[in-house]
């Protein structure tokens, strides 16, 4: 059986979806380095929206698109629906990055995106499992997966492997 990992040569041939149910194609971040994240409202890691937020407001003119993917696999932390999410990240944080339907990062149910991501950029000892909220993946303007930080690595400490990639 195939799986969408299977076939996939690169980070392009994956289809996304927006909060609102609109399918997107990751083409359309073609020549841009990435910052995925997978995020929660109620974590305690939730603070590091400012830090991405500021980090897209610097760096978005020079290439960068961050990418921010609600999942409620970690402590029931993101239980919100898509919409409430969306408002949350608008009024709390004032995000301007795209903030995309809530998905799974793990499981039987992960989205081909994260099972292509994890493969490519695998965790602490070589796992693959995203171990909690706010993990973020670096990928650069040719599409590969160049690093993979945790949880506790705040977005400002990510600026200058994301300049080397501008």
């Amino acid at each position: 059986m195939s799986t969408a990992t299977d076939v996939a040569n690169s980070i392009y041939d994956f289809d996304i979806q927006r909060a609102s149910g609109e399918s997107e194609s990751m083409t359309a971040y073609r020549d841009k380095v990435l910052l995925i994240v997978n995020t929660a409202s109620a974590c305690g890691f939730t603070k590091q929206y400012a830090g991405l937020e500021s980090l897209y407001e610097a760096l978005a003119p020079q290439g960068l698109e961050i990418l921010a993917f609600p999942c409620n696999q970690f402590g029931g932390q993101e239980p919100g629906s898509d919409e409430e999410i969306q408002s949350f990240c608008t009024t709390k944080f004032n995000t301007t990055f795209p903030v995309f339907k809530k998905i799974e990062v793990n499981g039987g149910d992960t989205h081909p995106l994260y099972r292509f991501l994890k493969k490519q950029a695998k965790g602490v000892l070589g796992t693959e499992a995203i171990k909690w909220n706010f993990t973020k993946f670096l990928v650069d303007r040719n599409g590969d997966v160049v690093d993979r930080f945790a949880p506790k690595d705040e977005p400002e400490a990510l600026r200058p492997k994301i300049e080397a990639l501008l």
